[in-house]
C-alpha cells in the first residue's frame, strides 16, 4: 500500500489506485503526509483543514477528522496506528515504500552521490516518474495550495532543470526538446528552461529558432517586466552568433573547461539561485557555424547480447554496410538499449554524428509524420547515423526514410513490428531480439542494482529474472524497486513480484516504466480480432503451434506485432511474460479489487 501525494492525493496497491474525494479528513491525510515522521501541531492542522474558520470546538472536531481518516484506512485495509497522537499535534510515519514524496527525495538526494551522469540521470528520471499530476489536485485546503504545492514544484522544477542538463551534456538534444518545450512555456520566467531550450535548438541545427526564442523572451521580459535577460541567456545569444561550438565534451575535473557550457552544476538540496552558465571564451568567429553534431550515450547497465551486439556494431561502422537496419522484437525486449549501446560502439564511424529522433511520445502514443520530419537534422556532408526510435509501423517510417537517410546516412529503426513493408521495399539488415539469456539478465541486475548486492543474493537474483521473463524492461523496473528500496532485500523483492508478475511490475505512473502499460499500449494497438486472438493464445496452457485453430494469417500478424515468435516451419510461440499478461487482462474483476492485489497469475 502506498499513499500518493505527487498528484491528486491518492492510496495505491499495486495498479490499483483509488483517489480521495475532496473532503476534511482528505486535507487532514495531506498535512500530515507533506511532513512524513514529523510531528505536525494541532494548530498547523487546524488552519490545514479549516483554513481560517475553524469551529468553536476545535480540537474535539480534529478528533473527529482523525477518527474519520482511521476509518477510510480501515476500509482500504490500511491499520489505525498509521496516525498517532503524540503530544502537541499528530503524526505519521512513511518511507519510501509508502509515500512517492518520501521516494522522490530519496532520488534526487541519491543522485548527487552516483557513479557517473548515466547513473543521475538513470536515478532522476526514476524520481520525475513519480509524479503523476498536479499535487493535491483533489485537497480543498487553501493553505497547502497556497504553502506547501508551491515549494513541491520548486523540488520538481529543481530536478527537472538537472535531468535536462545532463540530457544537453550527454548530447541528447532531441530527446530532450519535448521536455524544454513544454518546461519553458509553463514557467516562463524560470530563464534556465528557456536557455537549455535554445542551447538545445542551436545544437539541432536550428540557429534561426534558437535566436528567435531569445528575442521572443526579452521582448517579453521588457514588456512585462522592465527588465532585461540574465546573463546567462545574453552570453548563449552571443555564443550563438559567434558560431561557437556548445556541445565538446566534458572535461575531466581539473582538466580546464570549454566554451560556454560545463558540468551540469550539481542539483541543489534545497531552492538557491539558478546557476549561471560560466561565461564564454573569446573565439574566432567563421562565416557560416559549425552543424551541430549529437553522440549518443550508451544505456545505464547495458548487459549480454554480446553476439548481437559485435554484429551490428560491425554493420554500422563498416563504410560498405547496409544502410538500414530495423531492431525488432516484443515490447520491452531492450530494442531502444541495444540500438542506443551499438551506436555507441560504432560512434567513431560517424563523423557526423549519431541522432536519435523519438517516434512516440513518453505516454507511448506515436507522433505524427510531420512532427517526427521536423526532429530530423538537416545532411552536413558527412558520414551520420539516424536512429528513427520506437516506430509505430511502416506507415510511420517509410515517409521518414527520405530525410532521414539524405546525404551519406545510415539509418537504424527500432519498433516492435517486424517492418517487413520496410524492409521489402528498402533492403537492410534485421536484428529480431529475444529475451536475455540467465546470465545476462543477471549480469544487467548487477549492473544496475550494484555487483555487491546481488551476489550477495545470487540466487534469488536468478529467481528475480525468471520472475521478470528475463525482460529487460521488467528487469530495469525490478532493479529501479531495489534501488528505491535499499533496505529489501532481492529475495523478498522476487517473492512479492512473483505473487503477480503481470501487474506488479511497474514504477509508479511512469507509463514507460510497466510491464502492463508496455504490454497494454501494444495490444490495444492491434484490431480487436488480433487482439482477441492474442488474448486466447494467452489462456492456452501448451503454447500454440501451425495446428492450432487460429488461420495462419492472424498468428503471422501477431508475429508482425511482436506478440508472437517463429512460425512455420516450426511452432509458434509466446514469451511466457506475455502469457501471464494475456491471463492478468482477461482475469476476473471485483467491486472491492482496490483495496487487495490482483490473484496471482500462474502458467
Amino acid at each position: 500500500m502506498r499513499f500518493q501525494l505527487l498528484g491528486p492525493l491518492s492510496i495505491a496497491h499495486g495498479p490499483e489506485t483509488v483517489v480521495l474525494k475532496p473532503s476534511k479528513p482528505t486535507s487532514l491525510l495531506a498535512a500530515l503526509l507533506l511532513h512524513p515522521g514529523a510531528v505536525v501541531s494541532t494548530g498547523y492542522l487546524l488552519r490545514a483543514v479549516w483554513d481560517e474558520e475553524p469551529p468553536a470546538t476545535a480540537r474535539a472536531a480534529l478528533q473527529t477528522c482523525v477518527l474519520r481518516l482511521r476509518r477510510i484506512f480501515a476500509k482500504y485495509g490500511i491499520s489505525a496506528t498509521t496516525i498517532e497522537a503524540v503530544p502537541g499535534g499528530y503524526r505519521m510515519r512513511a518511507d519510501a515504500d509508502s509515500l512517492d514524496l518520501v521516494a522522490f527525495r530519496g532520488l534526487a538526494g541519491s543522485a548527487a552521490a552516483a557513479q557517473g551522469p548515466g547513473e543521475e540521470l538513470y536515478r532522476l528520471r526514476e524520481a520525475l516518474s513519480l509524479w503523476h499530476g498536479q499535487p493535491l489536485a483533489n485537497v480543498a485546503s487553501r493553505l497547502l495550495h497556497r504553502d506547501a504545492v508551491p515549494a513541491l514544484e520548486q523540488e520538481r522544477l529543481r530536478v527537472l532543470e538537472r535531468v535536462c542538463d545532463l540530457e544537453l551534456a550527454a548530447g541528447n538534444c532531441h530527446q530532450v526538446l519535448v521536455d524544454l518545450y513544454d518546461a519553458a512555456r509553463r514557467h516562463p520566467v524560470r530563464e534556465r528552461f528557456t536557455e537549455q531550450l535554445i542551447e538545445a535548438l542551436y545544437r539541432t541545427g536550428r540557429q534561426a529558432e534558437a535566436l528567435a526564442e531569445y528575442r521572443t523572451v526579452r521582448d517579453r521580459l521588457r514588456d512585462e517586466l522592465g527588465i532585461d535577460p540574465g546573463a546567462g541567456l545574453q552570453r548563449l545569444e552571443l555564443a550563438i552568433l559567434r558560431a561557437e561550438d556548445l556541445h565538446g565534451p566534458l572535461p575531466a575535473p581539473g582538466e580546464g573547461s570549454r566554451p560556454l557550457r560545463a558540468e551540469p552544476p550539481a542539483l541543489p538540496a534545497a531552492p538557491g539561485p539558478v546557476p549561471a552558465l560560466p561565461a564564454a571564451a573569446p573565439s574566432p568567429s567563421p562565416a557560416f557555424p559549425d552543424p551541430p553534431v549529437e553522440t549518443v550515450q550508451p544505456p545505464p547497465g547495458f548487459a549480454g547480447r554480446a553476439d548481437g551486439r559485435a554484429a551490428m556494431a560491425g554493420q554500422l561502422a563498416a563504410p560498405a554496410g547496409p544502410r538500414l537496419v530495423v531492431v525488432s522484437g516484443a515490447p520491452g525486449i531492450g530494442k531502444s538499449a541495444l540500438a542506443l549501446q551499438c551506436a555507441y560502439d560504432a560512434r567513431h564511424a560517424f563523423p557526423g554524428g549519431s541522432h536519435v529522433v523519438p517516434l512516440a511520445r513518453p505516454d507511448g502514443t506515436p507522433v505524427t509524420v510531420e512532427e517526427a520530419r521536423k526532429l530530423i537534422p538537416e545532411p552536413v556532408g558527412e558520414r551520420r547515423l539516424v536512429l528513427l526510435d520506437d516506430a509505430a509501423g511502416a506507415w510511420q517510417v517509410l515517409p521518414l526514410l527520405p530525410a532521414a537517410a539524405a546525404g551519406d546516412a545510415t539509418v537504424v529503426v527500432t519498433s516492435r513490428r517486424g517492418l517487413a513493408a520496410v524492409v521489402a521495399t528498402r533492403g537492410g539488415a534485421v536484428h529480431r531480439l529475444d529475451v536475455l539469456a540467465p546470465d545476462e539478465a543477471y549480469d544487467l541486475l548487477s549492473g544496475l542494482v550494484g555487483a555487491e548486492r546481488i551476489a550477495a543474493e545470487a540466487e534469488a537474483a536468478g529467481e528475480l529474472a525468471a520472475v521478470c521473463g528475463h525482460f529487460p524492461l521488467a528487469l530495469r523496473i525490478a532493479a529501479g524497486r531495489l534501488l528505491t528500496r535499499p533496505s529489501l532485500s532481492v529475495a523478498h523483492c522476487a517473492d512479492w513480484l512473483a505473487q503477480d508478475p503481470a501487474g506488479r511490475l511497474a514504477l509508479a505512473e511512469d507509463p514507460r516504466m510497466s510491464v502492463p502499460a508496455v504490454f497494454g499500449q501494444a495490444v490495444e494497438s492491434l484490431t480487436p480480432e488480433l487482439r482477441e486472438a492474442f488474448l486466447r493464445l494467452g489462456r492456452h496452457p501448451a503454447g500454440t503451434g501451425p495446428g492450432t485453430d487460429e488461420a495462419d494469417g492472424v498468428l503471422e500478424q501477431l508475429v508482425e506485432a511482436g506478440l508472437l515468435e517463429d512460425g512455420p516451419p516450426g511452432p509458434y510461440r509466446m514469451h511466457p511474460l506475455l502469457r501471464l499478461y494475456a491471463r492478468w487482462h482477461t482475469r476476473p474483476t471485483s467491486p472491492t479489487r482496490h483495496t487487495t492485489a490482483p490473484p496471482a497469475v500462474t502458467g
